[in-house]
């Protein structure tokens, strides 16, 4: 059990990291502090730069059984944070405005708890994981070598998810967030004069037929199997001038799917009217792809287990607004384990996820911490003294 010290000095030690807040891929500040705390809790191991910046505390019973993972995310967002708190973000243009800090801070208040309690058996895992924000960290991650040594058996996190009054958790089988995936496409023509357009290859009439029949490879509707929706983001013909007929255009285009390989066969469906346009239009065309989410998959025994742990400490819970549209990586570490994500809820009437005005409640670092201590005991017990 956490005491009235731990929440204080886990409440500061949260407010730090929002002050400070690092991008994907740069989380070298963060990953350090996180190293920092973890030592007074004596980690049987600690491993570093997985997956680019990211940092594991092994805490080994010694005695057989599974891993028990645990994971939050060290980035932040490129959004300028707008606050009058005290420890609003010191760096122009990004904030901890996703409740990475927050996770961060849970998973601490569990190590914690497991430094002065050991686990029976097995290991647990507390995995600060880097680059969850474009969706890259988790696939790094796993891919390690480094990761092949700790690799869990189970696999638990909580997501901060506003809409949900506070303290409920929302939590089910199956599908918990999409797959995603952005999908740029450049349409290479050639400039002209703009008084003599004949004499150039311009892709307009190729974006203006793009535009609708990309949005046409999915219109959302139902998120069940068969969900897929195409949200075109950007679309830049040329240059914004009078003089010249256009060489160039460019479509940004999000994929959403509910399952994996649908996400290939829309990433294929797509490519291929871009590559038919194109063709009738006498342009190039080549494509780019960021921020690839997989979808998370809960596991029907790891949502079981966390929700059995949840009632025996009388956190409510049920499946209110799952599953969701929006994208979270975790569901890669469910490709090698039985994994379960948990929507905690801030309160009903909480400010939005990625606004300006967001800021993780700390009251609600007890809370999980309380969640993935009993998760743990539930699996690994508590060894004798």
């Amino acid at each position: 059990m956490l005491t009235n010290s731990d929440i204080a000095e886990l409440t500061e030690f949260r407010r730090a990291l929002h002050k400070r807040p690092e991008l994907s891929g740069e989380e070298v500040e963060t990953a350090a502090a996180i190293v920092e705390a973890l030592k007074p809790l004596n980690p049987d191991r600690v491993l570093k730069g997985l997956g680019g910046h990211g940092v594991a505390a092994v805490f080994d019973s010694g005695v057989e059984g599974p891993t028990v993972l645990f994971r939050a995310e060290l980035d932040a967002l490129p959004i300028q944070e707008i606050s009058d708190n005290p420890w609003k973000s010191e760096i122009d243009g990004k904030g901890h405005l996703c409740g990475h800090d927050g996770h961060m801070t849970m998973l601490l208040a569990l190590g914690r708890q497991i430094a002065r309690e050991p686990v029976a058996k097995g290991r647990v895992v507390l995995m600060f994981q880097p680059a969850e924000e474009d969706g890259s960290g988790a696939k790094a991650v796993v891919a390690d070598p480094a990761y092949q040594e700790i690799a869990a058996d189970w696999a638990f996190a909580i997501h901060i998810e506003p809409g949900r009054p506070f303290g409920y958790v929302s939590t089910k089988t199956g599908l918990v967030n999409c797959a995603s995936q952005g999908l740029k496409i450049n349409l290479t023509g050639k400039t002209a004069h703009a008084a003599d357009p004949e004499d150039g290859v311009s892709p307009a009439q190729a974006v203006a037929a793009l535009v609708p029949a990309l949005d046409g490879l999915g219109q959302g509707g139902r998120l069940d199997d068969d969900f897929r929706l195409v949200t075109i983001t950007h679309a830049q013909i040329g240059a914004p001038t009078f003089g010249v007929a256009p060489g160039e255009a460019v479509i940004y285009a999000t994929l959403r799917t509910a399952q994996d390989s649908a996400m290939d066969q829309i990433d294929q469906d797509a490519r291929a009217l871009a590559m038919a346009e194109a063709e009738k239009h006498g342009l190039d065309v080549s494509f780019e792809v960021f921020d690839a989410f997989a979808a998370s998959i809960n596991d029907p025994e790891a949502t079981e287990i966390a929700v059995g742990a949840m009632t025996a400490i009388d956190v409510e819970s049920g499946d209110y607004g799952l599953p969701m549209r929006a994208s979270e990586d975790f569901g890669v570490f469910g490709w090698g384990a039985k994994a379960a994500m948990l929507c905690l809820g801030p309160g009903d009437d909480y400010a939005a996820l990625h606004n300006p005005d967001y800021d993780f409640p700390d009251d609600l670092i007890p809370v999980g911490g309380a969640i993935f201590e009993r998760i743990t005991r539930d699996l690994l017990g508590r060894a004798e003294r």
